[in-house]
């Protein structure tokens, strides 16, 4: 067997909040996890539209980001950025 050659193989400690809410549009099942890996952003995960994202606050400003990464119309993709926007540092 050929031997494996890794990248990176490493364990960070990390923090992963898990929270669901109702919008107006529809209902946010989401994990958001801190992590130091992607200097400092956050990782976002759809628990229900099983997608995910790399999403510092920059990100929140892209104009389209979130409609084109989560599958979102504009007025979900508000609601998602509105929420974001507070727990996103």
């Amino acid at each position: 067997m050929e031997e494996r050659f890794y990248l990176y193989d490493d364990l960070e400690q990390t923090r992963t909040r898990f929270v669901s809410f109702m919008g107006e549009e529809q209902r946010y099942d989401l994990a958001i996890t801190q992590t130091e890996r992607y200097y400092g952003k956050s990782l976002v995960f759809d628990l229900q539209g099983n997608r995910f994202a790399i999403i510092g606050r920059d990100d929140l400003d892209e104009p389209g980001y979130l409609e084109s990464t989560f599958k979102l119309t504009e007025e979900e993709a508000g609601e998602l950025r509105d929420f974001l926007s507070e727990v996103i540092m």
